[in-house]
């Protein structure tokens, strides 16, 4: 009997990376679709990769996305391709072939002003492009899917691709002092648990419980600044004797760039936990787990 299979778009990201690693131990046969094989600039790509599916499909995952959130700011048509038109192309394709689906979002659909945590009905309030390329693609979705699920997450990182963990760690191997932005906060989210999220959600659609569609808040806890999970990942590496940089609080306006970011990232998570069971991973492992793994590559 085949397994249920799993076509995500997407191959070699953080999350799609993950999602590679833990799929066969989740009960799931997996493609993943890297830019060669489906590009999300064409719309007709899309459609195809998602007609030629193997039978034994059962849900569709958009774990790939334009994230150069600086870059998106002079770069807004590929943005709005990649994060707000393509997505709303895969619900469609989706709907006709009877697949779920589920889509990465992001916390920057909010302009991050609000003194609470981020609810899933929390209005939005995008600061720039790439926030509102993805908001757009979330409205895409529902759009033409409404039973799909779109994880919104925040901070993700991991011991692969580009993400701030990484960077701390090669800045610390030639720094001894940096300033790092102490007046953002959000909630560190490792990619590993967002692909057992996305994972269980999918094992959910094909139980007795089915599938719960809508928008799901999905990110690690505690909550943190950008200074205190740098420490953390400098502590985490003193284990192993790696360099430990005095870090030097700043504000948002001591550290510009060309996209605004919200200063409040926190989501509240209690509705994927109330439908799915899905608890908030505690970053601070994942951060021990994957200083580990990297030390280990080196």
């Amino acid at each position: 009997m085949n397994r249920p299979h799993i076509l995500m778009f997407g191959a070699t990201g953080q999350v799609a990376t993950e999602m590679v690693a833990q799929s066969e131990a989740a009960g799931f046969s997996l493609t993943a679709l890297g830019r060669d094989q489906a590009d999300l600039t064409d719309p007709g790509a899309i459609r195809s990769a998602i007609e030629a599916a193997p039978d034994a499909t059962v849900a569709v995952v958009n774990a790939a996305a334009y994230t150069a959130v600086d870059a998106a700011e002079d770069d807004a048509a590929t943005a709005e391709a990649v994060n707000a038109v393509a997505p709303g192309v895969m619900a469609a394709a989706c709907a006709r072939a009877g697949y779920g689906f589920v889509h990465i979002s992001t916390d920057y659909v909010f302009d991050g002003s609000s003194d609470h945590d981020y609810a899933e009905s929390d209005p939005v309030a995008p600061l720039g492009v790439y926030g509102r390329s993805k908001r757009e693609g979330e409205v895409a979705v529902l759009q033409a899917l409404p039973d799909a699920v779109i994880l919104r997450t925040a901070w993700v990182f991991s011991a692969h691709g580009k993400n701030f963990l990484k960077t701390m760690l090669r800045l610390a191997e030639s720094r001894n002092e940096l300033g790092i932005v102490d007046d953002q906060r959000g909630g560190p989210t490792p990619a590993s648990g967002i692909a057992d999220a996305v994972l269980r959600v999918i094992q959910a659609g094909q139980g007795n419980s089915g599938w719960t569609g809508g928008v799901f808040h999905y990110c690690g806890a505690p909550a943190v600044s950008w200074r205190q999970f740098a420490e953390a990942i400098f502590a985490s590496g003193a284990k192993y004797g790696q360099n430990v940089p005095k870090v030097n609080a700043i504000t948002t306006a001591d550290y510009p760039t060309p996209a605004a970011r919200p200063a409040n990232s926190v989501l509240d998570c209690a509705r994927i936990k109330g439908i799915y069971d899905i608890d908030q991973p505690d970053w601070r492992r994942a951060v021990d787990a994957d200083v580990a793994a990297l030390v280990a590559q080196n």
